[in-house]
């Protein structure tokens, strides 16, 4: 079951630059339409933690591909092309007015934007959210998606004496 589950684990990745969602989701989806095992299924799917894991099979995958991941050579890029591609998508978010901060979280495939929200309503931050992904989209090469979460805090200290 792990050795099945094992090879499986990124067939998402083989079409993820042609369908929507992450590589864990689209390969759940082809297993499904070809038939294989729900323990297969189950054992894969929560190889990057999107899901809990269900089964020692599961933990297994989880392991194997850290261990593969952490091997000389097993990621295409370079680390000055990975620094390279969270700056540019760190600068595009913070290009836009009222942006506080902006972090590329989760090896680049997310964008976590601050805004200052007595410059930014609710409204605002929204509108930024699709307008930093409609950038990302033009400008940038990317594998898989982004995720664009905008954060708008506000918050109020007061002290008793």
């Amino acid at each position: 079951m792990a050795r099945k589950a094992g090879l499986l684990h990124d067939i998402g990745k083989a079409v993820d630059h042609q369908v929507q969602g992450s590589h864990t989701d689209i390969g759940i989806k082809i297993l499904e339409k070809f038939g294989a095992e729900k323990e297969v299924i189950d054992a894969m799917k929560s190889h990057h933690e999107e899901y809990p894991t269900e089964s020692i099979e599961g933990i297994i995958v989880q392991v194997a591909d850290q261990i593969s991941g952490a091997r000389p050579g097993a990621r295409k890029d370079t680390a000055e092309n990975y620094l390279k591609r969270l700056e540019e998508l760190e600068g595009i978010a913070t290009s836009f007015q009222g942006i506080e901060k902006a972090y590329a979280i989760q090896a680049g495939r997310e964008i976590r934007i601050f805004v200052k929200p007595s410059e930014v309503d609710d409204l605002g931050a929204k509108k930024i959210a699709r307008e930093v992904a409609n950038r990302i989209q033009e400008e940038l090469k990317y594998p898989g998606e982004i995720k664009v979460t905008v954060i708008r805090e506000n918050r109020v200290v007061e002290y008793a004496r």
